[in-house]
Parts: C-alpha cells; sequence; structure tokens
C-alpha cells in the first residue's frame, strides 16, 4: 500500500480544529496565512520546557543541566538584565561566543525573561567585525567568552550604548578575573548565581542545590510582532546587515517542525522523530548557534520539545562518533560537509551508532549520493535536507524519509504556511502573477511568502526595500518546482560561496583584496571542494610592476576578515578579466577556463 499523499496529510493535519489549523490574518498590512496554534512569543515556549523539568537539557564535555535547572539560570540572567543593567522591552543584547550552555542561556534570557532583542554575532568574526555588530545595533548588553572578549577589548571605547560585557570563561583558570576597561565587564557566574564551568561543576545534585527552586520571570507582555532577534547576514554590497526577526518568525518555525514530524508519521515516509514520542531526543550540535538554522531550528525546538542538546568544544568526527554512543544521539547533522566527515572516519565501525534515527542537514548543497550512502551507514535513520535563509527563520522546505530518497536532488515541498513562487529574474512587479504562484517546471528567481519572513534589515530601509516587496522575499536562488510540489535549487543568482555552510559574498573579498596595493583587479569564485562543498578562490591581476605571493594575499584577508572568507587558491593572471558590455567580470567563463587550464 503506497503511503498517503503529502496533499492528502496537509488537509488533513491542517483542517479546522486541528492542531496544525491553518489560518489568514494581516501581518504589517498584508494578508498571511499562519498556524493558528503557534506559540504567541518565545516566553510560551521557555514555560513549556517546564514540563520537562528533570530531563537533562545542554550537555557541555562532562556538565549537564537540566531543563528546570536551565529555566531558574534563564530567570536569574534576565532578572539582572533588567534590574542591574537596565535592559528595557526592545533593548538589543548581543551573544558573541562559541557554543556553550550560557549561550543558550544568554537567549533565552534575553527574549523570553527580558523582552529585549538577541543579536547573535559570528564567534569567527574578528574584532572588527564584532565591532561592528555591537556598534550598528546599538546593543547595551553583549554576552561573551573570554576569546571574544579579548578580540573586542580595544574597540569598546567606540560603543557609547554599551553598558556591561557579561563574560564566560570556560577554561576557569586559576586567578582569572575580568580585565578593567572602558566599559563595566562582569562574570557571568556572578549574575548568574553559580559556576557554570571548572571543578565540581558537572553534578547536578550540587548545581540544583545553588539555583535552589525555580525563579519567576517577571511579568511582560510580548505581542507576536515584537522584535526578538537580529541575525546578521552577508550583503551582495557593503557591510553585513541585520534581520529582524520576530517572535511570530521564531514561533512560526518551531511550528513548521513539529507539522513536518507530525506529517512524515501520518505518512510513514520515515524523518525527523514524532515530537510526541516519550523517547527523549538527543540532537548532537554541530553546526553554530549564531545561525538561524542552530538557534531557530535546533535551540528553539528542543527547548520546547524536551530534547537534550549535546555540544561539542569544536567539530570533530571522531569526538561526534565517541558522543553520539555515550549520550545515545538520535539526531545529528549540520552541514552536508559534517556528515561526510563522521562517514568517512576510521572510527565509524568502532562506535555504536543505533540510536541515531534521523540525519539532517542544510545551509549548503548536498550531493546526492550523500542519501546513499546515509542508508549504507544508518540503517534506520532517515535523511532530510530543507531549504531556509535567515530571512526565513529557518525552514522552508524540507524533504525527508521515502520522499528524499526518492527525490534526492530536492529540498522538499513548502510547509503550509509558505507560499512560492518562481519569478523571472528581471520581473519588476511587487507581487508574483498567478502564472508565477502555479509556475510548474519553469527556471526562475525564487520569491518566498509566510510568517517566517523577518520584517526587514535593521536600519536599512534601502535594502529592505529592495529584498522585501508586499510580504515577498526574493530570495536571489533559481529555482524550479516539479509538478509534485518539490523545489529544486539550481543556482544562486546572489553572488557568494557556500564554504561548509559559511556564506562568503564575493564582493566584500574582492574589496578586501583591492585594499592591498599591488592588486589591479581581482574576481572571487567558488570551487569545488568533495567535503565542504566549496571553497573560496580568486582570480588575481597585478600593477605592473607589482609582485605579491599568494600567501601574502590570504594572510591580508585573514588580517580583515573572519578566516573562513580567505580564499584557499588565488590564480595570478596577465590578461585582463572577462568582462560583460556592463563591466561585469564573466565568473562563470573564469570558471570554465580554469577547469580546463
Amino acid at each position: 500500500m503506497s503511503p498517503m499523499s503529502i496533499s492528502e496529510a496537509d488537509e488533513q493535519l491542517t483542517a479546522p480544529g486541528q492542531m496544525f489549523e491553518v489560518a489568514e490574518m494581516d501581518i504589517r498590512g498584508i494578508t498571511t496565512r499562519v498556524w493558528k496554534n503557534a506559540p504567541p512569543n518565545l516566553r510560551s515556549v521557555l514555560e513549556i520546557s517546564r514540563s520537562h523539568a528533570s530531563k537533562d537539557f545542554l550537555v557541555y564535555e562532562d556538565e549537564r543541566i537540566t531543563f528546570g535547572q536551565h529555566y531558574s539560570l534563564a530567570a536569574r540572567v534576565g532578572k539582572a538584565l533588567t534590574e542591574r543593567f537596565g535592559v528595557q522591552k526592545g533593548d538589543r543584547v548581543a551573544i558573541a561566543m562559541r557554543n556553550l550552555p550560557e549561550w543558550a542561556t544568554a537567549f533565552w534570557a534575553t527574549t523570553a525573561m527580558a523582552g529585549a532583542v538577541v543579536v547573535p554575532l559570528n564567534a569567527w568574526w574578528t574584532g572588527p567585525e564584532l565591532a561592528y555588530g555591537l556598534s550598528d545595533s546599538s546593543c547595551t548588553v553583549a554576552f561573551v567568552d573570554s576569546e571574544r572578549l579579548e578580540r573586542i577589548m580595544g574597540h569598546l571605547p567606540e560603543m557609547p550604548n554599551l553598558r556591561a560585557v557579561v563574560v564566560t570563561d570556560e577554561n576557569r583558570r586559576p586567578g582569572w578575573s575580568p580585565p578593567r576597561a572602558d566599559v563595566p565587564v562582569v562574570l557571568y557566574d556572578e549574575i548568574a548565581g553559580t559556576a557554570m564551568h571548572g571543578p565540581g561543576t558537572g553534578n547536578a545534585a550540587d548545581l540544583a542545590a545553588e539555583l535552589g527552586s525555580a525563579e519567576e520571570p517577571p511579568a511582560l507582555d510580548i505581542d507576536p510582532e515584537d522584535d526578538a532577534t537580529i541575525f546578521y547576514t552577508s550583503g551582495t554590497t557593503g557591510r553585513p546587515k541585520g534581520a529582524v526577526g520576530t517572535h511570530r518568525n521564531i514561533c512560526t518555525n518551531l511550528m513548521s517542525l513539529f507539522f513536518i514530524a507530525t506529517r512524515a508519521g501520518l505518512r510513514g515516509t520515515g524523518g525527523t522523530p514524532d515530537p510526541a514520542s516519550k523517547r527523549q531526543n538527543s540532537y548532537l550540535l554541530s553546526v553554530p548557534l549564531f545561525h538561524a538554522t542552530g538557534c531557530h531550528a535546533i535551540l528553539v525546538t528542543n527547548t520546547a520539545a524536551g530534547g537534550k542538546l549535546v555540544m561539542m568544544h569544536h567539530f570533530d568526527p571522531q569526538r561526534a562518533l565517541e558522543l553520539i554512543e555515550r549520550e545515545q544521539i538520535t539526531t545529528f547533522g549540520g552541514v552536508p560537509a559534517m556528515v561526510m566527515q563522521v562517514l568517512d572516519s576510521p572510527d565509524f565501525l568502532k562506535r555504536d551508532t543505533s540510536s541515531i534515527t534521523s540525519i539532517a542537514y542544510g545551509g549548503a548543497p548536498a550531493p546526492p549520493d550523500m542519501v546513499r550512502r546515509i542508508k549504507e551507514h544508518f540503517p534506520v535513520g532517515a535523511p532530510s535536507n530543507g531549504y531556509g535563509l535567515t530571512e526565513t527563520s529557518s525552514v522552508t522546505t524540507m524533504n525527508s524519509g521515502d520522499d528524499y530518497i526518492a527525490r534526492p536532488d530536492s529540498v522538499g515541498p513548502p510547509v503550509p504556511v509558505c507560499e512560492l513562487a518562481v519569478v523571472p529574474e528581471d520581473y519588476l512587479g511587487p507581487e508574483p502573477t498567478p502564472e508565477h504562484l502555479s509556475a510548474r517546471g519553469v527556471l526562475g528567481e525564487l520569491w518566498v511568502k509566510g510568517p517566517n519572513v523577518v520584517r526587514g534589515y535593521w536600519e536599512k530601509p534601502e535594502e529592505t526595500a529592495a529584498t522585501f516587496t508586499a510580504g515577498w522575499l526574493h530570495t536571489g536562488d533559481i529555482a524550479t518546482i516539479d509538478d509534485d510540489g518539490f523545489v529544486h535549487i539550481v543556482d544562486r543568482a546572489k553572488d557568494m560561496v557556500i564554504r561548509g555552510g559559511e556564506n562568503v559574498y564575493s564582493v566584500e573579498v574582492e574589496a578586501t583584496l583591492f585594499e592591498h596595493p599591488a592588486v589591479a583587479d581581482c574576481a572571487v569564485i567558488g570551487i569545488p571542494h568533495p567535503v565542504l562543498g566549496e571553497e573560496v578562490g580568486a582570480v588575481v591581476v597585478l600593477r605592473p610592476g607589482q609582485r605579491v605571493s599568494a600567501d601574502e594575499l590570504v594572510r591580508h584577508v585573514r588580517e580583515r576578515m573572519a578566516a573562513f572568507n580567505a580564499p584557499a587558491r588565488i590564480w595570478f593572471r596577465s590578461d585582463p578579466l572577462p568582462r560583460n558590455p556592463q563591466g561585469k567580470v564573466l565568473k562563470r567563463q573564469l570558471r570554465e577556463e580554469l577547469a580546463t587550464s
């Protein structure tokens, strides 16, 4: 018997009176489909987590924090934000650190307890890049780890709005104390009322005794349309821009992921574990929390569903396999490169991976052969691949289980609250036509509309107006939709390289290369890589009489930008770069020339 079709399942699950009922409402003057029963805000999501109080929530190395302990920590930190630092609803609070338990606590303390706006900053960024994010968003408080603190120390005088920096030192070095600075620097442990790392931590009984009974949050009215997050995403020109997400955006993503899991269970096609299952889902966190996938799709979802998050100091395939066995991990993934590294690890056959039920990845193109390899290595594990952007608060489409096996080159159909259109790249209208909405089998730019689409870019009205029209997000991705509604991403209209899940915008790297006095012209392109998907390549034309090595140019970029932007390979060219009549570099021609050279 063939499984229920997607349309039949959608109709049943979204019917009036059902958990996933779909309704229409006015959002900023635009009629939009919404999940009728979605949580109204992140405070309500955190309240749901209290029903899992005794379960492990955060595991980092040998430290464990239960849901109940986490709630108390978030309440304490949220109280410190409002009472000690004067943070008010709508103020911006930054988080700049590697994946640590404090990242999660700071997020929930800021959004759910204080009603402020979280600004997750890329932990790979250099000091000047971090300073830009803090200044552009006018942050009042910043949560950092000791490594990020060192990077921003010299830039603190540039931030008049910053009232305090809260630092955690995961190494707990003997005698370490916050340095003196122009802005007050305080220890996270001080405002949390307990030591998070170091000798004696990780004992659940000791931590519970220190925390006492659950702290109660202050009364706070949070509207679904209130700002909740600002995630910085690199632009095709100029500095990174902050995508402003609302509570509705993030809660929509939560409901969409629950819907996808429920639909897979109803159809019997496999996929994400059922959130209603009594078995605790255990997720190996291998992607950064400072990306929308890590924050919205993993942190928020597991907080609501009672899933255990197992964190790693840094991703290592051998360590990942060790944790899969030790923590009985049910779900792991990240970007495709990480999955490939685990599959290729010499330790794979030495470890018990039988607990795995789902392998979820996205953020970069996945080779179709990956599906076959996953089924080989994880007979009961269902692969899944989704599509989403920072601007869509993570998930827009999802392809999982048997559907993914049948269509490994697709990112799946959209969730019911998302409308999609395939629009010609030269189309100038603010809204798609009926033909664009029903387009099947044709190529064009993918436009997305839904309650998950962010409201715009922080204090950048021109870029907002160019990217968001009449509620529609112009994704910049070239796609086609097949007759069954499955989306296939074919190419990128935006000039960028996706390196292991990190977006590298060519124009920003080119601008940095142009700062070198020896560079007359340059073009940054993506070059294929078997693990990362793509790496950064650069073609450089030098000024007459100038000499410079590839290593020097790579160092030049690394000193000014996050390391993932640095070219892995540089080609020096004596002839001018090929350009069209408008002066645009013909990068496809460059790639073809280099492939045959």
